[in-house]
């Protein structure tokens, strides 16, 4: 039984032997099986193409959607682990599969591995080794099964974090007593782009032209104004399968660009979630093919930019008299602001411009339900007098065992000066 290349339909082609002999398929053939077919309920075409076995009798069956779909867990214990590791670049992503004896519930069960550096920007050619350490798993959506989806972070031969582990800096921050007792919360609302695939330009917009204006397509409901929404809600369903702690999804205000929201998640857990999200849609779009872009200002002009803003809080600010922690808070981190804006994510300049719902990336500003203002505080909290801040400054692109480790440096472990602290109270009309 050979197998062929063919275009995907959504119908199967059968022909008869009698009518193909032995020959192979001429266009003009293919063409009038083609035309056959569409008067039987039509086909629609694809870009993509499918491995297909011929039969003896000349018709074609789908093989690779029947081994795709192949469950192995009665046959073997042996599962499929891929293990997954952020680039050379801090935000892209890479992957291998290896084998694993058995099924396992926790990361300190799988083995070290190791991958070429060299080749993702990561290590010279002549010490390319780079170690993986296993730190989460997840149930694999993809596989199914008691196969795996394995969250690491990479080190040198010697144990050494390479620059581009940033989960290892996180990990010391969140392990620190003053925040463990604090039992920081996290809400990370992810916003990202949907780009065709061989112009780059938005999911649902017309090649080289403009869509209408923003207004209609926010949490829009439409062929003309909901552009992915099968890759949304496929995400969605994928993530929940794996065990992340997804709390929702909409449509966002540009068109072809969507969100989705991860939390509470408590310390380090929030990046193992964020990362291993997208991951898996990374993994949907390459499937749909439709490229993911985490690009804070993909479209330039009156068009909103892509965000991925930080809901915070702490036990004390969750606590009656909460809201004078959060305040105490704000204030440590305008005193941080720089600091803060050149660990959020590569690109932001172009976003944060004091229009589309952002501030100015060059000055702190907080304000209750004002979507302009760098750190914002909902009505909720204001009015309960304890909750928690919204950190509305980083990326889509930012790194969130970066951003989330750093709020809490700020706000639990470092302390400014009196003089500092006063001078900031007073600009930012904080009283605490």
């Amino acid at each position: 039984m050979a197998q062929i290349l063919a275009p995907s339909t959504q119908c199967q082609l059968r022909t008869k032997q009698s009518s193909m002999g032995g020959s192979p398929i001429t266009p003009k053939m293919w063409s009038s099986l083609l035309m056959k077919q569409s008067k039987k309920g039509g086909v629609k075409s694809s870009a993509k193409f499918r491995v297909l076995a011929l039969k003896s009798d000349g018709s074609t069956i789908n093989r690779m959607e029947d081994l795709l779909k192949l469950d192995v867990t009665p046959y073997t214990d042996k599962i499929i682990a891929e293990y997954i590791w952020i680039g050379g670049s801090g935000i892209d992503l890479r992957s291998k599969s290896r084998t694993i004896s058995k099924p396992v519930e926790h990361p300190s069960e799988l083995p070290k591995w190791n991958y070429d550096g060299s080749s993702t920007g990561q290590a010279p050619g002549e010490d390319s080794e780079v170690i993986l350490y296993p730190q989460a798993i997840f149930k694999d959506p993809f596989r199914g099964g008691n196969n795996i989806l394995v969250i690491c972070d990479a080190y040198t031969p010697a144990g050494e974090p390479i620059p581009t582990n940033k989960r290892h800096r996180a990990a010391e921050i969140f392990s620190n007593k003053k925040v463990v007792d604090e039992v920081p919360w996290y809400g990370i609302e992810q916003e990202y782009t949907l780009l065709q695939t061989n112009v780059k330009w938005p999911l649902g917009w017309p090649v080289g032209a403009y869509p209408g204006p923003q207004g209609p397509y926010y949490c829009g409901v439409g062929a003309d104004k909901s552009f992915g929404r099968d890759i949304s809600d496929a995400h969605y369903k994928a993530c929940l399968y794996a065990g992340i702690n997804i709390s929702g999804t909409n449509g966002e205000v540009m068109p072809g660009q969507w969100e989705f929201q991860v939390g509470p998640s408590v310390g380090i857990e929030a990046g193992d979630h964020i990362w291993c999200a997208r991951y898996i849609l990374e993994r949907i779009t390459e499937q749909a093919g439709v490229v993911l872009s985490l690009d804070p200002k993909p479209i330039e002009g009156d068009w909103n930019g892509a965000g991925c803003h930080t809901n915070y809080s702490t036990k004390s600010m969750r606590e009656e008299g909460g809201f004078e922690v959060i305040k105490k808070a704000i204030l440590n981190l305008s005193l941080r602001h720089k600091e803060h804006i050149s660990a959020y994510g590569e690109g932001n300049e172009r976003r944060l411009t004091g229009k589309h719902e952002t501030a100015s990336i060059n000055s702190f500003s907080w304000g209750v339900a004002n979507r302009g203002c760098s750190i914002r505080v909902g009505r909720d909290t204001e009015k309960e007098g304890k909750g928690y801040l919204e950190d509305r400054r980083p990326a889509s692109n930012m790194d969130p065992y970066v951003v989330t480790s750093l709020l809490a440096e700020s706000t639990l472990l470092w302390e400014p000066t009196l003089e500092a602290e006063a001078l900031a109270a007073q600009k930012l009309a904080l009283k605490v």
